[in-house]
């Protein structure tokens, strides 16, 4: 079973524990449909600017349509909120009961956001391969979850052996990197790849694709931690968008999964008891072929299988008939049942 672990107060995840639903804010910037909707926590994106990207990177020119300024780092200034808005952010995550985090990009912002107290750390696909930050951030004891866009096998495998003396509480996420995803590369089997490969920790998925049905699925496959980007309307301006939930979408995403979860059940096979009334109704028995007279050997030619009245010996016992010793006479299409039979220590073989 895999690892099991607190991510959050009182929140365990792996094993048979619920999967963890984070809806990723991100740049979208809508607080609260996260709450209203059932995820278990709301995510937001924390970076120091100047380390996060060099002085060329934030002069060139942003002309794109999703531009919130003349140069990229313009752009980047306008969509960051400040330290005072993230300390407000938590104290509404904490009076609504929501979960409050969000992806540290550089090591200040691992350093602010451990200070803040929030209760596990987000790395981004983008620093999944950044390994002296992934150091850093494991050293900080704080719970981690890692996505893995981007980056290949070899590269997660690294990233496992180094976190995992620092820091055994960290999940891996699959995660293509584009958005929105085509349904061709969303690779769900990698999550399959993740659980056999790294056996002690759980595994999630992150996803960019539109619709829920793909992220359902992937719980279904094993997913314990599931991340989606959400907003209050796909149409707004911003590439996170048109990969994003709406709110009537993430609410039936929460819903469905925690229908898949329960439609897991055990692991055992038996009849349940609310397929006790079907059975009686369309279960079969082993019925006469022929008028058996007492006396006679029983052989496969003289049985039939039908739904029968009184039930008798259930067809998975046809073949252990043979050769068994009739005491009684049995009608043409009767019910064979054990008291016609001799004792089946006493019968011929």
């Amino acid at each position: 079973m895999p690892l099991e672990f607190q991510l959050c107060p009182a929140r365990m995840i792996g094993g048979d524990h619920p999967c963890f639903i984070i809806a990723e804010i991100g740049q979208n910037h809508q607080g609260d449909l996260a709450i209203d909707c059932g995820a278990d926590c709301a995510k937001f994106q924390k970076s120091e600017i100047p380390l996060r990207f060099n002085r060329a990177a934030l002069v060139r020119p942003y002309t794109s349509p999703n531009s919130w300024g003349p140069t990229y780092g313009e752009h980047k200034k306008h969509l960051e909120f400040s330290h005072d808005q993230y300390r407000e952010l938590q104290r509404y995550a904490a009076e609504v009961g929501i979960f409050f985090t969000a992806s540290a990009w550089d090591e200040a912002s691992v350093d602010f956001l451990h200070r803040l107290g929030v209760p596990f750390i987000k790395v981004a696909s983008a620093d999944a391969n950044n390994l002296r930050q992934l150091e850093f951030t494991a050293k900080k004891g704080c719970p981690m979850v890692i996505s893995s866009g981007m980056q290949n096998m070899d590269t997660m495998r690294r990233v496992y052996d180094l976190v995992k003396p620092l820091n055994p509480n960290f999940c891996f996420l699959q995660c293509t990197s584009t958005y929105p995803l085509d349904l061709n590369n969303v690779n769900l089997r990698v999550i399959q790849t993740f659980r056999k490969e790294f056996t002690d920790i759980p595994v999630g998925y992150s996803g960019h694709e539109t619709g829920i049905a793909i992220s359902i699925a992937a719980v279904a496959m094993g997913a314990k931690v599931l991340e989606r980007h959400v907003t209050l309307d796909k149409t707004l301006k911003g590439s996170d968008h048109a990969a994003s939930l709406e709110p009537n979408e993430l609410a039936e995403l929460v819903r469905s999964v925690r229908c898949v979860e329960l439609a897991f059940g055990s692991p055992e096979k038996y009849r349940l008891p609310c397929e006790q009334s079907c059975a009686a109704k369309l279960g079969k028995s082993v019925v006469a072929r022929v008028a058996i007279k007492a006396g006679a050997t029983l052989t496969q030619d003289m049985l039939a299988v039908k739904v029968a009245e009184p039930s008798g010996l259930p067809p998975e016992e046809i073949f252990n008939l043979q050769g068994r010793r009739v005491i009684s006479d049995i009608k043409e299409d009767d019910t064979i049942t054990a008291d016609a039979l001799e004792p089946n220590n006493c019968s011929a073989k």
